[in-house]
This record gives structure tokens, sequence and C-alpha cells, in this order.
């Protein structure tokens, strides 16, 4: 009979913090503000301009002001040659659930992102044609 109630116990007890853990991963809600601070962030991925697939990775600092602006200086080599400094201005808009875009307003790539771990983490997408690549940044 104990073996019973510690099993049912144990079971309910499992079966509160799958719940908890539920809904307090559901009720995270994020606006422009979820995006605010210094991140350091790196990147890798693929460029294909016309015909075969050029391999490049960097690495960076961006500042988001929290209100939908963001800029980064970072440096990459792309397919082995290595640029420094190179600078990016963006706008961005965060949805409800963490997902947002991100467009640059000096030529550079475009990009879907999610925020995770409360605005810690920011995982990013290029979205630009021809383009393969992510990005990883984390608040500093």
């Amino acid at each position: 009979m104990k073996r019973i109630v510690s099993a049912l116990l144990g079971v309910a007890v499992l079966a509160a913090l799958m719940i908890v853990t539920t809904t307090s991963a559901h009720a995270q809600s994020c606006n422009n503000a979820s995006l605010t601070g210094n991140y350091g962030f790196t990147f890798s991925g693929f460029n294909a301009p016309g015909h075969g697939l050029i391999p490049f990775a960097g690495q960076g600092l961006m500042t988001s002001d929290g209100a939908g602006n963001a800029s980064a200086t970072f440096n990459f080599s792309e397919d082995g040659h290595i640029v420094k400094n190179n600078p990016y201005t963006a706008t961005y808009t965060v949805n409800s659930d963490c997902t947002g875009t991100m467009t640059s307003t000096d030529g550079n790539a475009d990009m879907s992102f999610v925020i995770v771990s409360g605005g810690a983490e920011v995982l990013f997408m290029c979205i630009d044609n021809g383009n393969t690549w992510i990005l990883d940044a984390k608040r500093l």
C-alpha cells in the first residue's frame, strides 16, 4: 500500500512540474524592448552569388535600443579573405511570441530570429535568397 501511495504521489509531483514548466514556457511574451542591450555574436554559413557556395564565418558586437533599431560591427572570413570592422545597421520588429524580423538599412543581410532565455540569447537565420547561414547572439 505504501508503494502505491508513494508511486501516486510521485506521479502527482511530476504532473505538477510539467504543468508549471509548460505554463511558464508559454507565459513569455515579447516586444521590441525584449531585444535591448549589447550582444556578442558568431555566425557561419554559405553565400551563393551566382554558381557555387562560398563559405564564411565571423563574430562581432551588436547593440539594440529596444525601440526597433540595431547596429553592429563584425569581422568575418569569406572564402579565406578577412574583412575587419564591417558595419551593419537595421530595424527590427519583435512579435509577442518572441519571433521577429530584422531588416538591414545598409544593404547587408535581412534576418528572422527568435528570442530565447528571456532575452539572454537570440537565434538568427538569414532570409535573403541565395544565402544559407545562421547567427547566435548572447547578451553581454
